[in-house]
């Protein structure tokens, strides 16, 4: 059988199991086995465990736990909550200052969870219901929520970048630092067509009448800074090299939760500690989830390149003659498809280790290429028939259709092309920081 068609058989059986609801860790793994049966008979037994343990060897995976925890204590508390109303008070003389104020609450939250249906649901519980009483349409109120959680697989920290980071060997640091700029190139784009779509149809007129006084305005900062605090401790530690990827998210979660005990358990009272069992639950599921994803994506690989279908497959790009942005503009479809049907984590670990000598070869840079395809990612987050960001805004607010949320949502897809686009033409974008704080790369 040649590797082509190995290829394809694997590719037909991969997707026929997920379309029946199969988990993606045991989509890939049940398929990786069968492929190797059929190379090395009742023998791959010997090298399935090394493999898959292997796999969850690395030190840098300590840091997706922690930063998973980080994400679940403050998502826990009222930290959305107040992060949403000390933004509405300083940005509500703006034309759409409400929607505005849920993008600046998302991208700020998403940078201390991590996650983005996770600040899908902690901004849309508030936001949501208050856009709408202000006279928002539902696709205005539910697309912006849908497309500001997106960014919390861009802005660090982000567990998608550390999973980048250990599929392709390259540093966590400095993918943390990429990301950085791009992701308020985002909100900035969202924020311009928010104002644009805003003015065209007259909304968010009403909040211009509304004034919070100077006092008013900081009274609502003391409860948001600390954790804002947080993050740029996160980021100096890291940058610093006072500590590695996976001290800075131990430190940074054990800190999360102190402030969730102290500011809302102790101080306001609108935080239980009967919540702690919650936090750790969630961060256990999620994290053993990814786990096992990366586990079994590394037997996929194996497999993959058992039998030469990895090989084959670089070979037979580096063998066509086409000019490198058509084959970037080639690998951003190919990436954009993947993101419609599979979750970020499970398209990185599968595609990332193939694409990345392929990228490197064409002259592109890696971590640039890390943005490019972490927006690829935010795309799918919001489009069907996965679109994980949909669903959650569905399930908060149940009276909002997918198709309203979905037209809401549609923009701000244009506005992550814009983004492609703006940084395939000024890649500085992307690596301006990590070369300037951790020097360029040899």
């Amino acid at each position: 059988m040649s590797p082509m068609i190995a290829g394809l058989s694997m590719l037909v059986a991969l997707l026929g199991l997920l379309a029946i609801g199969t988990p993606i860790a045991f989509a890939l793994g049940l398929v990786s086995m069968g492929a190797l049966f059929a190379v090395y008979g009742a023998f791959f037994l010997e090298t399935l465990g090394e493999q898959f343990f292997g796999a969850l060897s690395s030190f840098s995976l300590v840091s997706i736990p922690m930063f998973i925890l980080m994400g679940a204590a403050v998502a826990s508390s009222p930290a959305g909550k107040d992060l949403y109303e000390a933004l509405d008070r300083w940005l509500n003389r703006v034309p759409g200052g409400l929607v505005l104020s849920n993008l600046g609450a998302c991208s700020i939250f998403a940078a201390l969870s991590g996650s983005s249906p996770a600040t899908c649901a902690a901004i849309g519980k508030m936001g949501i219901p208050e856009m709408r009483q202000r006279g928002y349409p539902a696709e205005i109120a539910a697309g912006s929520i849908a497309a500001g959680g997106t960014l919390g697989i861009l802005i660090p920290p982000s567990v998608t970048m550390i999973v980048y980071g250990i599929a392709t060997e390259t540093s966590i640091g400095r993918l943390f630092l990429a990301g950085l700029l791009p992701g308020f190139m985002l909100t900035v784009y969202f924020m311009i067509w928010t104002i644009i779509a805003c003015k065209r149809q007259g909304l968010g007129l009403s909040e211009l009448t509304q004034r919070f006084s100077m006092r008013e305005r900081f009274e609502a900062l003391p409860r948001v800074l600390p954790f804002l605090a947080i993050i740029v401790a996160v980021l100096f530690v890291l940058y610093g090299g006072v500590a590695t990827p996976s001290e800075a998210a131990g430190v940074g979660a054990l800190f999360c939760l102190i402030l969730v005990v102290v500011i809302y358990g102790i101080f306001s009272k609108s935080w239980k500690f009967s919540q702690m069992r919650t936090i750790f639950r969630d961060t256990l599921k999620e994290s053993v989830m990814i786990m096992l994803i990366i586990g079994a994506s590394e037997l996929f690989a194996f497999a993959l390149s058992s039998l030469f279908i990895t090989q084959s497959i670089a070979q037979y790009i580096a063998e066509l003659e086409i000019n490198r942005w058509a084959l970037m503009g080639v690998i951003n479809v190919f990436l954009l498809v993947a993101g419609f049907f599979l979750p970020p984590v499970g398209v990185i670990l599968m595609t990332a280790p193939i694409l990345l000598p392929i990228i490197m070869g064409a002259g592109f840079d890696p971590y640039w290429f890390a943005v490019i395809l972490t927006i690829n990612m935010e795309i799918g987050l919001i489009t069907p028939p996965v679109g994980l960001n949909l669903y959650v805004i569905n399930g908060i607010a149940p009276d909002i259709t997918l198709g309203q949320i979905l037209r809401g949502s549609l923009p701000y897809v244009i506005c992550m092309i814009l983004g492609i686009v703006t940084l395939s033409f000024f890649p500085q974008i992307a690596l301006f920081l990590p070369d300037l704080i951790m020097g360029p790369e040899l």
